[in-house]
């Protein structure tokens, strides 16, 4: 069964819809189950930063709230962006540019609930860091399924699929890059554990093994190329997603070191041959945000994972990730993905000067100019999604691969039947939902839902990981039908925040407006909108409250008993 009988199909930019994102009919849900039926999402973002852009410059991030790890390659006058998705569904989206500033989300490399098993493991397991590249007509996705299945490598031969069924490597670590050698050979670099005990917690090296890539599969030794990091001696943690570059008979190396957090940076080494020695560049790390005051206004933290792109006119750009907190280090939105030029002196690259602040604004790249996308990534900006056509669009997004369908698209709505599900990985949640892409944001859907027993619940869910929650819905309490607020923080249990008795059960709006830390909701009926609950405390969806990797997610979920 494929993507579209189960997550995908097409978004609506403003009141627009766009029926080429379409990839198939979806399915009809299940006979005689409780099912929501949803018919609007809105969604409108602000930025807490206040950015005025001069002619001919861009705006950071690129793709605003949750993209990690991002992986970018360029194919002909093409730019390609895949970030990690972790043990969301549909997993690496893939967006496509021609200007590396403007981006359009185009397709899903795994879209198949059978292409990979995210079963029984938590929303920050599964998919981390991958990397893209094509080579001879075929494109390669090289990643890790943290806890369900180790290294892998899909290959396609269009980007937008289909994408294979995942190539498992056998080695150990994660963070798998290939490097297309000019001797015609390709090799794989990844983090490893080193060759020695661990001198220390985060004790990490970067490995590197030809790959046989007509035949999918590792060959020869592996060879260990760097231990630690540039400074063992330092006990630097986590040096991780390497890639290999080769630029003037000289190939360099170009890893993230300090771990996810506010120590994050990118570092680079050196070598006359691809199996090394790589001796570290004196003016590591190229990248960083650590070394500034962290009570400077609108900061920009915790920048790493860069990957290198050459453009037709020479210039090198690199997109990495980076932070924008609130409250210091408190973020709902995830890792995002930021663009900065490369510089080169002395055979060297250079990103940014020690001390120096992530410009939130930057000359655009030297290509041909472009339109903005339909909708927009970077910036402030909406969308409004009427669910035309049979499907979802390829941006929305579930948790845990579907087994079996919980949702059809039909006549202009969104039925879901109300298995539930938050809260117990070994099941997939009656969910679908969008990514927060501003600390300032504001989601709205209109729903009908008749909950006829106790606990019975349909609405919005923002949702961080299966025990950090936020669900504002129409519910069964007390045996009245009421709309209320839940929370959860830690636990698989909601907290009740607020609630209040409604008389109606069909076109009810509901919002979710979040301003960093603080949530709102509301509820419409007969067009007249009433505040449920102002001032909550909406900092359980923050990566640093929750731990793990990724960003809120908002969209229709719904439950019964």
């Amino acid at each position: 069964m494929g993507l579209a009988a189960l997550l995908s199909g097409c978004d609506s930019a403003n009141t627009t819809s766009d029926a080429s994102n379409s990839t198939a009919a979806a399915v009809s849900s299940p006979a005689a189950e409780k099912t929501a039926r949803f018919t609007q999402f809105i969604y409108q973002g602000e930025s807490q930063e206040k950015v005025t852009l001069g002619e001919g410059e861009f705006r950071n991030p690129i793709l605003s709230g949750y993209a990690p790890d991002p992986t970018v390659a360029r194919v002909g006058d093409d730019y390609y962006v895949v970030p990690s998705t972790f043990t969301h569904f549909p997993g690496l989206p893939i967006y496509h540019s021609k200007d590396l500033v403007n981006w359009t989300h185009i397709a899903n490399a795994i879209d198949r609930p059978d292409q990979l098993n995210f079963m029984n493991i938590g929303v920050s397991r599964g998919i981390f860091a991958p990397d893209l590249s094509y080579h001879d007509g075929t494109y390669y996705i090289a990643t890790t399924c943290v806890d369900c299945g180790g290294n892998f490598v899909i290959t396609a031969k269009d980007i937008k699929g289909p994408w294979s069924e995942p190539h498992w490597l056998g080695f150990e670590g994660i963070d798998p890059s290939i490097h297309w050698d000019d001797s015609g050979k390709a090799y794989i670099v990844n983090n490893g554990a080193p060759n020695e005990e661990p001198r220390y917690d985060g004790h990490r090296a970067i490995w590197i093994q030809e790959f046989d890539y007509k035949n999918l599969k590792m060959v020869g030794e592996r060879k260990q190329l760097i231990n630690g990091g540039v400074d063992i001696s330092t006990k630097p943690v986590w040096i991780e997603g390497p890639h290999i570059i080769k630029r003037n008979g000289f190939y360099y190396i170009t890893a993230a070191e300090g771990g996810t957090s506010i120590h994050h940076s990118q570092t680079i080494f050196r070598a006359d041959n691809v199996l090394g020695p790589y001796v570290p560049a004196e003016h590591n790390p190229i990248l960083t945000q650590r070394d500034l005051d962290v009570d400077r206004k609108d900061p920009i933290i915790a920048a790493g994972h860069a990957k290198f792109v050459q453009l037709p006119n020479g210039d090198w750009w690199a997109t990495f990730l980076a932070i924008r907190p609130y409250d210091r280090d408190m973020f709902n939105i995830g890792r995002e993905t930021f663009l900065l030029p490369v510089y080169w002196e002395n055979d060297w690259p250079y990103m940014l000067p020690p001390g120096e602040r992530i410009p939130f604004t930057h000359k655009k790249p030297a290509l041909p100019e472009q339109p903005a996308a339909e909708i927009p990534t970077s910036g402030d900006f909406g969308y409004t999604d009427n669910f035309d056509g049979n499907a979802l669009g390829v941006s929305w997004m579930g948790i845990r691969n579907p087994i079996k369908p919980f949702y059809e698209v039909k006549d202009q709505g969104l039925n879901l039947a109300c298995h539930g599900g938050l809260g117990d990985l070994a099941k997939v949640p009656s969910y679908v939902g969008r990514r927060q892409q501003h600390h300032i944001a504001e989601f709205t859907t209109t729903l009908s839902f008749n909950p006829t027993a106790e606990g019975d619940a349909a609405g919005l869910a923002a949702v961080q990981d299966d025990r950090h929650t936020m669900f504002v819905a129409l519910t069964r309490l007390d045996g009245k039908n009421q709309v209320a607020l839940f929370r959860r923080q830690g636990t698989t249990e909601d907290t009740l925040i607020k609630a209040t008795p409604i008389n109606k059960a069909e076109g009810v709006t509901l919002t979710l407006a979040f301003n960093a830390g603080k949530a709102k909701a509301y509820y419409e009926i007969d067009g007249q909108r009433q505040l449920l609950v102002d001032n909550v405390d909406a900092t359980n969806l923050s990566t640093n409250v929750s731990g793990g990797f990724v960003g809120t997610i908002v969209g229709p979920y719904c439950t019964s008993n």
